[in-house]
């Protein structure tokens, strides 16, 4: 008979740590990752700052989770930045973790750093280039670099679609085995079906989901209104979502309530399930600059739901050409 060790000895249960810059990113884009590494026995822990989606535990009860403090999403402040490099590398020293899979940009770049100086295994994940990409100039310049030294150790590179990807390679930002582009990071179709409307409107109804950003296109979405509503004014305009004021994108509150009070848009607020709104849309609008893959385009097309958007890196991919779509 041969001794194997392994038979006696307790396999160590694997670590994977997950690290947004929101817990409100978790709570809206991850749990699905979440689901399938807890009912692999993975023992998972997630890495975010404080905020009250922080109830996405009461479903995961034995996911760890640990707050950021130095994770400031607006701030360009080297010295602060520095500071959540050093958070991060005395969580990763501490937790000791397997693998590490950075979400959004400041986790892959100084995650991406710690993680290398501690040589753990990570997979850096480009959900969008964000405002620093495009918008020109020395921040994104900066920031390019630090990714391009953040991501040089990482086990792989995933990007939402294949613009994003291709623009990396371009830049030397990653090499072409490292990286890999897949179609965003899923829905659950069997959450997000055709549902018959509650309202019996006869108006057309063009909705926006999401922040309140200007490289959303809010502004242009805001403008197709003014046009549409001059000859047909009984077609209504609504937008779903919130300023997001850490982002120097963000449509100022004051504006909303202008637009608003002129009724030029109808602001139903921010929604915690947007299936309410995507139920009654006759037409899901997303005129946004860049994306990594939208998921609420995605959303509204599991539920039946017409859609236009913009034929930019990301957006482009929901259409395929003659199949659900033109463009």
């Amino acid at each position: 008979m041969i001794y194997n060790p392994s038979f006696s000895q307790p396999q160590k249960q694997r670590t994977i740590a997950i690290v947004a810059n929101t817990t409100w990113n978790i709570y809206n884009f991850r749990l699905n990752i979440l689901t399938i590494l807890t009912k692999k026995h993975y023992q998972v822990i997630v890495i975010a700052p404080k905020d009250e989606y922080e109830i996405y535990q009461k479903a995961f009860p034995t996911v760890k989770h640990i707050s950021l403090n130095h994770l400031a999403r607006k701030s360009i402040n080297p010295f602060q930045d520095m500071r959540l490099c050093q958070e991060l590398f005395q969580i990763y020293q501490r937790e000791k973790p397997d693998l590490i899979l950075h979400y959004t940009i400041k986790a892959n770049i100084y995650g991406g750093l710690a993680a290398t100086l501690l040589n753990i295994n990570y997979i850096g994940v480009v959900t969008g280039l964000g405002y620093s990409f495009l918008h020109k100039g020395l921040v994104s310049w900066i920031t390019q670099k630090l990714y391009q030294v953040a991501l040089k150790q990482a086990t792989r590179v995933v990007f939402e679609n294949k613009d994003d990807q291709t623009l990396f390679r371009d830049l030397n930002l990653v090499s072409i085995p490292q990286s890999i582009a897949v179609n965003g990071c899923g829905i659950d179709t069997t959450h997000f079906q055709p549902m018959p409307k509650m309202q019996r409107l006869t108006d057309f109804i063009f909705c926006f989901i999401g922040r309140f950003l200007w490289d959303k296109g809010f502004l242009e979405f805001v403008e197709a209104a003014k046009i549409v509503r001059q000859t047909r004014p009984q077609t209504q305009f609504w937008v779903v979502g919130s300023p997001d004021v850490e982002n120097p994108s963000s449509v100022p509150q004051a504006q909303i309530d202008q637009w608003t009070s002129a009724q030029i848009i109808v602001n139903q607020g921010f929604a915690t399930d947007v299936r309410t709104w995507i139920r009654e849309a006759d037409c899901v609008v997303l005129p946004s600059y860049r994306e990594g893959m939208p998921t609420i385009l995605a959303e509204a097309g599991a539920m039946g739901k017409p859609i236009i958007t913009t034929d930019v890196a990301g957006c482009r991919s929901i259409v395929e050409h003659g199949v659900n779509g033109y463009k």
